[in-house]
């Protein structure tokens, strides 16, 4: 199965106050169908703990050109696309009832992944494993620059550009039970939910369309405390295709790990742009 293809109906608990589809639903859409794909192509999770590895995200984009609403019937769709150096490419994407094969989907994504001995806690090069999987060769749902382990700019050295700017005070968060999956650190998607957390609900609900950025930088395990930050950014919404349409807002956002005496090395950075 060279594409994993899934139908189904947004689903209540997928929606916010604007009816439409949330960025955090729109990731555990996409965990969900990748970690489905992987058991039917073989390298799932339980084959891959035979032989002492496991899939580690280490960069997910998202662009929502348009928002599914609720109970609209959409098919989600992944595959992986090869690999760029260290890591293994995956894309998404969520057509909605009706659309035209030419068209673009409503929702797409990319995410590169490493796979990381269990034992050594270091990456693999994913060559020999992703040369067994299908390569669908310019498929791109996203396009862009390759997708790696290059996370945006630090808050640190944008203020330190900008003079004029207090630096943001942090949200702290506790990983909690909720916060944790199989592995026994914070769930990819969890962080979305807590950049989410961070805005005005009024923001979120009003954005006709959202992209997001996001590089996993560091676990998080139960009981740590992380500062959250966010500070406006200037940028556009769209991806290369067609004209960007003007943002309503741009927030870079970044976690980072709490010590006793100060914030720690940062656990994820992450762009979002709404318009």
């Amino acid at each position: 199965m060279d594409i994993y293809t899934e139908q189904l109906s947004i689903r209540f608990a997928d929606i916010d106050q604007s009816d439409s589809l949330t960025i955090a639903a729109t990731f555990d859409l996409f965990q969900e169908a990748a970690n489905t794909h992987a058991e039917l192509l073989g390298v799932g999770r339980d084959m891959m703990q035979k032989t002492g590895q496991v899939w580690i995200l280490s960069r997910l984009s998202v662009f929502m050109e348009r928002r599914p609403r609720y109970r609209e019937q959409v098919t989600v769709r992944s595959w992986p696309r090869g690999s760029n150096k260290l890591f293994a490419v995956r894309d998404y994407d969520i057509r909605t009832a009706g659309q035209s094969s030419s068209e673009p989907a409503a929702v797409r994504g990319r995410s590169a992944w490493l796979i990381v001995d269990l034992e050594k806690h270091r990456p693999l090069r994913p060559q020999s494993l992703v040369e067994q999987l299908p390569p669908n060769e310019g498929m791109d749902a996203l396009p862009g620059p390759n997708p790696g382990n290059e996370p945006p700019p630090s808050l640190a050295s944008r203020f330190s550009a900008d003079a004029g700017k207090d630096f943001p005070r942090p949200a702290p968060h506790c990983a909690a039970y909720s916060d944790i999956d199989y592995n026994g650190h914070v769930n990819n998607a969890r962080y979305i939910q807590w950049i989410q957390d961070l805005l005005d609900p009024a923001l979120l609900a009003g954005a006709k369309q959202i992209r997001l950025d996001i590089n996993y930088l560091s676990e998080v395990r139960y009981g740590e405390t992380i500062g959250l930050y966010a500070a406006d950014i200037d940028g556009s919404c769209a991806d290369t295709r067609g004209s960007p349409p003007a943002c309503t807002s741009s927030l870079a956002v970044e976690g980072r790990r709490k010590t006793e005496e100060a914030e720690g090395a940062p656990v994820f950075r992450a762009e979002l742009r709404m318009g």
